[in-house]
């Protein structure tokens, strides 16, 4: 009643004095001019990390200045090698000289500069901050580029502290990994590209498991893996502190799943980002940090628990606070007894400044009262803070821990976030693992020798086996002095039931059809799509036994549906989004043009035959009406043209040929070829629109063979087939994008 009373009197003013009586109960409160200012302080985090002394003598200063100061803006070049180097040509010699000498506002635009740290110069940051981009109107061509190859994965805006563990991590193609915190998927499009370093295979034998607790980040994760274009990905949602083990089939046998390389970046209360978080500034508590531990160590504890031996985990944090980073990493090793080790990786990314992890610390509550033991704890603060917060006492073992090779990375030092980065290798099984599973003795068995010789020891079968030793592991069980895994959880349901994945059995009925050489058993398909599919997709042949757990995407899409199938016996065509994997599986229907030819295919919506080279000609007048691929050949000789392959997938009609590439891919290669897409457009009358782009759209509206929306008569010569709907409502929303 109160408040609705208060309402009326403002009414009532406001009735009176119209915009004036708004203002003045704006101006009473200080809401005048919009939202007060965040105020860039915070006294308990500056007695808590002085006290600490995680910053080196004299620069604290300096510390507190660069945290107050807005964040730099950093981006990525993704993608395949050969495409990557021709991107950062483009960026070096097109688009960073043009902000050469260029002022704005009266101010002069700071050129891009790549990070010292990051490999072969594929990674930059830059002051120039969103608003500038976006309103500048002699900075409208860079940022369409920016967005157009953000859209297409070609660029990733990404901070830079955040690059650093999965460069750690030195994954190869051939490594199997598991990223346990994965969205919103930033590293784990690093890892992808990790896996397809070699542009030559394009099926490696590695994979990458992404999960991640949240049933709607995991949606986003998707978006961002699928823009890479790889069927080596798979998207789960599980909680990463008891993640289900996963099974693989080895010669036609289940083994349990270990990983080669696993990523572990925790949840963490996330003070190394007050740069570009301003709320962490009024927000900040020790509190964060020791509600977060317990779940940091379960978490961290499984991963190892995963790892093969001689595997690699890199756990990461976007924390300062040794309650989160060096505790977590000290409890870890103590309960593994020797089965993990710090690696030594100092010289792994010269160029990177950073801080060595300490070795002392202290707990702080959040109203300020310190402990540096645990036995000084009040029993009534037992359930807040606990033993694994603290250093071991011992000075050997915390020696042999080697803390000081943990990476602290400190804002000031190369104008980044703050972070902190620990390398574990894995050299034995964990001690709870050691263990061989009870076997009960059978008091009643066969009595025939034939089905003794056949029956395991114990009266048990392999299966059993594999899942009482799994219980073992899982359950785990505690020495004197050494706190032993976690104990066992029932998993609650939360989340959404998904529609699970199947690979396709190779007798399936819709096989014949499809004449291309390829393992068949690689192809996955939504069991929600069965009764109509719109797509095929191509998946790693290691999760076929991992689709029964919580899949929410896996494969990439190779084929998707025709409408007019019926005329070529084919229900289905090439899609672009996965040709790249399929094309080494193809063996006929390939055209080879030039980049000419390619330049024409891409601005113009279907040329006929005449505009395109006499040597594309004769390849495509003796091919029937069907699905065609389009390659591009680099010549080296011609260090002056683009000199990476392109490879499109098309439709080979009456008279002419179409392409079916998504419009931000088209722009795209047209960049690389040093094409002005926009006097391009306006020159040849290109057709770049998003109805025009053949992946933009819904799977109907990319089907050569289709009636137009708006029906118009044909050129002569030109079938009328091939028009191009208009993209529906809600075509462009990512979510169209998933199968």
């Amino acid at each position: 009643y109160g408040r609705e009373g208060r309402g009326r009197r403002h009414r009532a003013e406001e009735g009176r004095d119209g915009d004036q009586g708004r203002r003045g109960w704006h101006r009473r409160r200080g809401w005048e001019g919009g939202y007060p200012e965040i105020v860039k302080e915070n006294k308990l985090f500056e007695h808590y990390y002085q006290e600490l002394k995680i910053v080196p003598e004299g620069e604290w200063d300096q510390f507190m200045e660069a945290l107050r100061e807005p964040l730099p803006a950093t981006l990525r070049i993704t993608g395949y090698k050969s495409h990557a180097k021709e991107i950062l040509h483009c960026l070096k010699n097109k688009y960073f000289k043009e902000l050469e000498d260029l002022e704005v506002d009266g101010q002069k635009v700071e050129v891009p500069q790549p990070l010292s740290w990051y490999p072969e110069e594929l990674a930059w940051h830059t002051n120039l901050s969103r608003k500038i981009l976006r309103k500048s109107p002699q900075l409208e061509k860079f940022h369409q580029f920016l967005v157009s190859e953000t859209e297409s994965g070609n660029i990733s805006r990404q901070e830079a502290v955040s690059m650093i563990p999965p460069l750690l991590l030195n994954a190869h193609p051939h490594h199997k990994i598991l990223d346990m915190c994965a969205a919103p998927g930033s590293k784990t499009t690093q890892l992808i590209e990790m896996l397809h370093a070699d542009m030559n295979v394009p099926f490696p034998e590695g994979f990458v498991i992404a999960n991640d607790v949240d049933n709607k980040r995991c949606y986003l994760l998707v978006h961002q893996a699928k823009r890479l274009s790889s069927p080596c990905i798979m998207v789960v949602n599980h909680d990463a502190s008891s993640i289900p083990r996963l099974t693989i089939d080895v010669n036609g046998k289940k083994e349990i799943l270990f990983y080669d390389r696993i990523l572990c970046d925790v949840p963490c209360s996330g003070d190394g980002t007050m740069r570009k978080n301003i709320d962490v500034w009024k927000k900040w508590t020790t509190l964060n940090s020791l509600q977060l531990h317990g779940l940091q160590l379960r978490i961290a504890t499984r991963g190892a628990e995963q790892l093969v031996e001689g595997g690699r985990m890199v756990y990461s944090t976007c924390s300062l606070n040794p309650i989160e980073d060096e505790a977590v990493i000290a409890s870890l090793l103590e309960k593994s007894e020797g089965a993990l080790e710090l690696a030594d990786v100092s010289s792994e990314l010269p160029g990177l400044k950073w801080m060595p992890g300490i070795t002392q610390w202290k707990v702080m509550t959040k109203d300020g009262q310190w402990f540096s033991e645990w036995e000084a704890v009040p029993h009534g603060r037992h359930t807040q803070i606990r033993p694994t917060m603290f250093p071991p006492k011992d000075p050997e073992r915390l020696q042999a821990m080697h803390l000081e090779r943990c990476l602290r990375i400190l804002p000031h030092h190369q104008n980044t976030g703050g972070f902190f980065v620990a390398v574990l290798v894995k050299k034995s099984s964990m001690p709870w693992n050691k263990r061989p599973p009870k076997v009960k003795p059978v008091r009643s068995g066969p009595t025939d020798p034939a089905e003794l010789e056949s029956k395991p020891v114990g009266g048990i079968d392999d299966t059993e086996i594999t899942e009482r030793a799994e219980n073992v592991e899982n359950n785990g069980s505690k020495k004197d002095g050494v706190c032993g895994p976690p104990p066992s959880k029932k998993m609650k349901l939360f989340g959404f039931k998904e529609d699970p994945f199947v690979f396709i059995p190779e007798d399936d009925p819709l096989f014949p059809p499809i004449h291309i050489r390829f393992p068949r058993w690689a192809l996955v398909l939504h069991v929600g799509d069965r009764i109509l599919i719109d797509s095929l997709a191509f998946g790693h042949t290691c999760f076929v036994l991992c689709l029964d757990r919580q899949v929410i995407n896996t494969g990439i899409k190779v084929w998707c549906r025709n409408n007019s199938g019926e005329e070529f016996d084919c229900a289905f065509r090439l899609a672009q989004e996965g040709i790249y994997t399929l094309y080494p599986f193809i063996n006929s229907r390939i055209i080879t043009v030039s980049m000419e030819d390619v330049k024409i295919l891409l601005t113009q919506e279907n040329p006929f035959f005449r505009k395109l080279s006499s040597e594309t000609y004769s390849q495509a007048k003796d091919l029937a009406k069907g699905s065609i691929v389009l390659k591009y050949e680099p010549d080296p000789t011609k260090p002056d043209t683009l000199q990476c392959p392109i490879v499109l997938c098309g439709w080979r009609g009456k008279a002419s040929i179409r392409t079916f590439v998504p419009k931000n891919e088209r722009l795209h290669y047209l960049r690389m070829m040093g094409l002005e897409v926009l006097a391009e457009k306006k020159k040849e009358g290109a057709v770049l629109a998003p109805e025009s782009a053949g992946g933009s759209g819904p799977p109907e509206a990319e089907e050569a063979g289709r009636a137009p929306t708006r029906p118009r008569a044909p050129c002569p010569g030109e079938e009328a087939s091939t028009w191009v709907p208009r993209a529906k409502p809600g075509a462009s929303d990512p979510q169209s994008a998933y199968f």
